[in-house]
């Protein structure tokens, strides 16, 4: 080491003496005023000028003669277009509960966070007195039945008139309707559960005045998830129930596959564009209503499809598509072959060549806009 330094400093030396030499000989010969001298000199220089200009040049030629490329090698696979959108996980089941009746909330039979079915009593509701009538109208009923049935048998012993009879059975089933119509009412003062799902909120509190339009509680259902999107008209004959869908949720980072499970029928004419809903599994349990979603279609596929990557394919003054092949391999090296191809669809970075390529063909990658017709190629 110490003696590669020596022999880099000698060097450095010499290279500096020898240029301080030669410019301390110029400098003489200008202070000569010898017109001859200095125009020989001037020569001189000039020649050595023109010979590096000419190895500049020859340098410059070497180099766009050849060029450092990679290559890539024409699929033979499966390839399959996707339609990406943007959708929101939604249910149908995910409602606010809302009261009925009028008055002060009794109980409160939930906890947020409970697991209840449907049907079950979530709390009740003040009555103001309906329960007390109800018992005077079951008790008149009572009475009625009673003397129906007396005059039934009066009637059907051809005994009293038509007029009682019938005013017997009129009296008696008024007040049937007059029960039924109080226990309709006074169910209202019950909070049930439409379906079974979870107690996500509770709204209103035990002792509260509610009533109609007043929020109680929301209830969720978690297992009948989907994702609502809209997707343009031009789609429409292409996506069909059943569909398979790729669902990817950035906020868990996861990825869920779902089928099309429904298909709109109406066009949205501000956009052009109609709806879809893409079922879901929620086995974990970790899908949330409003959830950002992004959805890859497919919507079309070919099981042999010829596939380049996009970024070899360039196009020509001409408009024409094209690549360039690398023939006559041999040791690492190849001679550019410009080849005119159709494209087809554009997935992924890759793109389907319907005519023009052969499977297996050896492409330029790495490097293509630099290289030209007939150019040596080194990857």
């Amino acid at each position: 080491m110490k003696k590669i330094i020596l022999i880099a400093t000698f060097s450095a030396l010499i290279f500096s003496c020898g240029k301080k030499e030669e410019n301390a000989n110029i400098d003489s010969l200008i202070a000569s005023k010898n017109l001859v001298s200095i125009k020989a000199k001037r020569a001189e220089l000039q020649t050595q000028l023109t010979q590096l200009d000419n190895a500049i040049a020859e340098l410059d030629v070497k180099k766009t003669e050849e060029a450092l490329v990679s290559v890539e090698m024409v699929k033979d696979t499966v390839f399959s277009h996707y339609l990406e959108v943007q959708g929101n996980v939604n249910t149908k089941e995910n409602l606010i509960i809302y009261p009925q009746f009028a008055g002060i909330l009794n109980t409160v039979n939930v906890i947020a966070g409970q697991k209840v079915s449907k049907g079950q009593v979530l709390g009740t509701i003040d009555d103001g007195g309906l329960s007390q009538q109800l018992a005077q109208l079951e008790n008149q009923l009572a009475l009625a039945k009673t003397t129906f049935e007396r005059q039934k048998r009066l009637w059907d012993q051809k005994i009293g008139s038509e007029i009682q009879y019938l005013q017997a059975q009129t009296n008696m089933v008024s007040q049937q309707k007059a029960v039924s119509q109080m226990k309709a009412q006074l169910a209202k003062t019950r909070v049930i559960a439409p379906f079974n799902g979870v107690i996500d909120e509770l709204i209103a509190e035990r002792g509260q005045v509610v009533g109609p339009g007043q929020g109680l509680m929301r209830i969720v259902n978690l297992n009948n998830m989907f994702i609502s999107t809209t997707v343009p008209e031009s789609y429409i004959g292409k996506l069909k129930v059943g569909t398979e869908v790729s669902v990817y949720l950035a906020s868990l980072g996861k990825s869920f596959n779902g089928k099309i499970r429904q298909v709109g029928n109406n066009i949205n004419p501000n956009n052009r564009s109609f709806g879809i809903e893409v079922s879901v599994p929620n086995t974990d349990n970790l899908l949330r209503p409003n959830q950002v979603a992004k959805l890859k279609i497919t919507d079309y596929t070919n099981a042999k499809a010829v596939v380049v990557p996009s970024n070899v394919i360039q196009e020509d003054a001409d408009g024409n598509q094209f690549v360039f092949e690398v023939s006559s391999v041999k040791d690492k090296t190849g001679i550019a072959k410009k080849v005119i191809v159709k494209v087809g669809k554009t997935s992924d970075n890759f793109t389907e060549i319907l005519s023009g390529l052969e499977p297996k063909t050896v492409l330029v990658g790495d490097g293509v806009k630099t290289v030209s017709e007939g150019m040596k190629l080194n990857f």
